[in-house]
């Protein structure tokens, strides 16, 4: 096709969850930008100067937006890089991610944002921002220059990887951001408590005789944060929440206008500790898999809108730091292919509607960061997925687009696939027939 003729997407179940329009429709993109939409556009007589696509009835709705995403680059580019962690991302309809600043070296100064930034632009692929570094180094001590950094192009602050155990640098944290209207992200977890825990407390770790993780440590931590957020008016944002206790502390601080939210990540909803099995390295991550009464704590969240997004916390991992001992494999899977077909196992069983499922993964994670993302509107970005909503597929590790294919989900059935995913009008995949 001409890049420079419009191009109409028609016959498609247009959902927007932003103006909440769930109809028969179609869109049309010239250059980078949708010119007009609407169920006018399902079948419609067009110019011969208008290339058309034939959506085939599926669904055609905005571009997903993950606010959790480690592409590994710079420092770890075996595992993934810019590049293939974007191309992973397309190929599960995912148009804008947010990586996190846990590389080597940290992004923790403007040298490294502007680095991030001139990569996604060479990658020519999905939308890139990145998070900074609440601490200099993730040491959990000395500030970043977050003026910088946000000025730079920072679209939130974290320490991912690490909680910051130290009170008085998150106060400072919250104040500070403050003055920059910029969410400070937070991995909940009491480091004295979890130890070297490798899974979750509870009866399948004492069977396997492995070293416990409570529930406790991730509250603990939530509660002392949501103090501070009372004394400093800062806005805070909980990391891959995974108790029913700090769902219900985030319920109760939101009931008080505090200005917090929270994500999930979809193994945390899909998945609990009895999915490790015998010492399935690749189900080790961090917050771990918990207990069935957390996952379903976990649906009720989404369900109500405690919990604001739904975001993978993809982490790629080589085979050699998975196929160690339990105690010593790294923690973290990989997410970006299959975030759309679990999250869509949660309207299937009834749990949520399509609209507010879609929008946990589109307009709500944008809206939390400030992005101008994630919506379906006349003269805006034309980052669109069009999928099967019915359609079934099985993980196959051979298939994933990652570098790393460290998923707990290998061989599971899914529904719900990704034909194409467009950002700003380009076709970055295509789902091959």
């Amino acid at each position: 096709m001409n890049s420079d003729r419009p191009i109409a997407y028609i016959n498609s179940r247009l959902i927007d969850p932003s103006s909440n329009l769930d109809t028969k429709g179609g869109i049309i993109v010239q250059g980078r930008n949708i010119i007009d939409i609407g169920p006018h556009l399902l079948n419609p007589e067009l110019s011969e100067e208008i290339d058309v696509i034939d959506c085939k009835g599926h669904i055609l709705a905005p571009g997903l937006v993950d606010i959790h995403v480690h592409l590994r680059e710079p420092g770890h580019e075996h595992k993934e890089t810019i590049e293939s962690g974007g191309k992973s991302a397309a190929a599960g309809g995912v148009t804008t991610v947010c990586c996190m600043p846990n590389t080597n070296p940290v992004i923790d100064d403007v040298a490294l944002i502007e680095f991030i930034q001139r990569r996604a632009r060479e990658a020519k692929g999905v939308k890139v921002f990145p998070f900074a570094a609440v601490t200099k180094g993730l040491d959990g001590k000395q500030l970043t220059e977050m003026g910088m950094l946000a000025n730079a192009g920072a679209v939130a602050f974290t320490d991912d990887g690490l909680p910051i155990m130290d009170s008085q640098v998150m106060r400072r944290a919250l104040a500070y951001s403050k003055a920059f209207n910029m969410v400070i992200s937070q991995h909940a977890e009491d480091l004295s408590l979890s130890e070297c825990g490798c899974m979750a407390e509870g009866q399948v770790a004492t069977r396997l005789g492995l070293p416990g993780i409570p529930d406790a440590s991730e509250v603990v931590i939530i509660e002392r944060d949501l103090r501070l957020v009372e004394i400093t008016g800062g806005k805070y944002h909980v990391a891959h929440i995974s108790t029913a206790q700090g769902v219900e502390a985030i319920r109760i601080a939101k009931d008080k206008g505090l200005d917090v939210s929270c994500e999930a990540a979809p193994h945390h909803f899909i998945l609990t500790d009895y999915d490790v099995g015998n010492y399935r390295t690749y189900a080790k991550m961090a917050p771990p898999l918990r207990s069935e009464e957390n996952r379903l704590a976990i649906i009720e969240g989404l369900a109500d809108d405690t919990i604001d997004a739904i975001a993978t916390d993809h982490a790629p991992h080589d085979q050699e730091s998975k196929r160690v001992p339990m105690q010593h494999a790294s923690n973290g899977v990989v997410g970006l292919e299959t975030l759309l077909s679990l999250t869509l196992d949660l309207v299937q069983d009834g749990s949520m509607t399509l609209i507010k499922a879609l929008s946990k993964m589109t307009c709500e994670p944008a809206n939390l960061l400030g992005l101008d993302v994630g919506r379906l509107q006349k003269g805006g970005a034309a980052d669109m997925v069009i999928f099967d909503p019915g359609a079934e597929w099985i993980v196959d590790l051979d298939k994933l687009v990652s570098k790393s294919k460290n998923t707990p989900f290998e061989g599971r059935k899914m529904k719900g696939k990704v034909t194409r995913t467009i950002v700003d009008g380009r076709t970055v995949f295509k789902q091959e027939v």
